[in-house]
């Protein structure tokens, strides 16, 4: 199955409503919600009618990234470092995160007064690990992935007696997430589903519990990065490749939770996989509409509406924006990669004379079309051109894809030989 391929569901997961046996329940996460009151934000839950209207269908933004550390995550992390006794808050804890989990982990225990060691993988974004060190923790870098670093953690933390604070399978932690679907009903209980990013399953876990026990027919959508589709392999037994770099690290995750595995299983009706332009592009989004950054992650349940709108036409959707931490650096190449996408930056290649006022004319040509230059270069060297031609290299701005055809026309008519490099 190719990752080019548009967004792909599974078949109905939930064929019934059967909270029986689980190790979560209803009360959990009404008693995570007193123990987290106070402490963490209650986010916003607000309608947005510019989303509604491009999709189709009328769209709740949970606001997650308003936490203090960016992230939803900071709910199960709380949750769970309150329950530690105080035998076990002197030993310390450690825990494996690819940044959000970490953020939360640390500092809630600051403010608890426990010692926290956090290990993260190799190629967590400098601002996850930065922020991580900001909040008191020791920070650890060792690991290819997730599961590396979390072999680490659980060696390290034995060898020296402390707590290992699981991010997503460990009931108290998806009891924590869980507050999340509360809050939502609470706010919008006309709710018809909700959309949520699956990692190791927490979130998508503890929101499913709520969901089931407060409104039993509710939908419950999960979204994985194609890149990443662990919990999908799960569920159908499949065995989709879990590798390469993708924009929502936040849930690269090559195996999912035992325990959230369960839940998902019987409670989650869909999941959905999407690629990375999709994700790119609900990123995009959400700066340019909402103006509100959100990582990888937490655009993946936009991603999923605006690749197939069909599926959700009509319906009243709760979309979880689970993270804010993405670089600065990554936020601009999203932007202007999806510039691109829409035709308002291109990147021109003309095969041109050598010769003074070419380049005007080209100049001029481009103005009169009324587009506008932003960057420009010859190459005379490492090129087949004759040596009396030079190869002259432009990234032009324009309004739309519509505006691009208009100036590819005008240059082609005046006999310029040009192309999208």
């Amino acid at each position: 199955m190719a990752e080019a391929t548009r967004t792909v569901t599974s078949e109905t997961l939930a064929s019934s409503v059967d909270l029986s046996g689980l190790p979560v329940t209803l009360a959990d996460l009404h008693a995570a919600a007193e123990t987290v009151r106070g402490a963490i934000v209650e986010t916003p839950c607000s309608y947005s009618r510019t989303l509604s209207n491009i999709c189709g269908c009328d769209i709740w933004l949970k606001f997650e990234n308003l936490q203090f550390t960016s992230s939803f995550k900071e709910r199960g992390a709380l949750n769970r470092l309150t329950a530690l006794s105080d035998e076990e808050r002197r030993r310390g804890v450690i825990a494996m995160s690819a940044g959000n989990h970490a953020q939360g982990v640390a500092y809630h225990a600051k403010r608890l007064g426990i010692p926290a060691t956090i290990v993260m993988p190799v190629g967590t974004p400098m601002v996850k690990i930065e922020n991580t060190r900001h909040h008191g923790a020791e920070v650890i870098v060792t690991g290819a992935t997730l599961e590396e670093a979390a072999e680490f953690a659980r060696e390290h933390g034995q060898a020296r007696g402390m707590v290992f604070v699981h991010p997503y399978d460990d009931p108290l932690v998806i009891a924590g997430q869980g507050t999340v679907a509360l809050e939502m009903l609470k706010a919008v209980p006309e709710l018809d589903e909700l959309v949520v990013p699956i990692g190791g399953g927490g979130l998508i876990s503890g929101m499913a519990i709520a969901a089931r026990s407060l409104k039993p027919s509710l939908r419950i959508m999960g979204v994985e990065a194609w890149l990443y589709p662990s919990m999908y392999n799960a569920i159908h037994g499949g065995n989709l490749p879990a590798r390469g770099d993708t924009l929502a690290e936040g849930i690269a995750v090559k195996s999912p939770g035992k325990i959230t595995t369960e839940i998902v299983r019987r409670l989650v009706d869909d999941i959905a996989l999407v690629n990375e332009a999709e994700l790119e592009r609900a990123v995009a989004t959400l700066i340019s509409i909402e103006k509100t950054v959100v990582e990888g992650a937490g655009a993946a349940g936009l991603a999923a509406i605006m690749s197939d709108p069909s599926r959700f036409a009509g319906q009243k959707i709760g979309l979880v924006l689970s993270g804010g931490n993405i670089d600065t650096r990554l936020i601009a190449s999203v932007l202007t990669r999806e510039l691109a996408r829409e035709g308002r930056l291109t990147q021109l290649s003309l095969d041109i004379p050598d010769r003074p006022g070419q380049l005007a004319a080209v100049a001029a040509l481009l103005a009169e079309a009324g587009a506008n230059i932003i960057e420009v270069s010859h190459q005379r060297t490492f090129s087949d051109l004759p040596a009396k031609a030079t190869l002259l290299q432009l990234v032009i701005e324009t309004r739309d894809a519509a505006h691009l055809d208009e100036v590819m026309a005008k240059l082609g008519a005046s006999g310029l030989s040009v192309r999208c490099a």
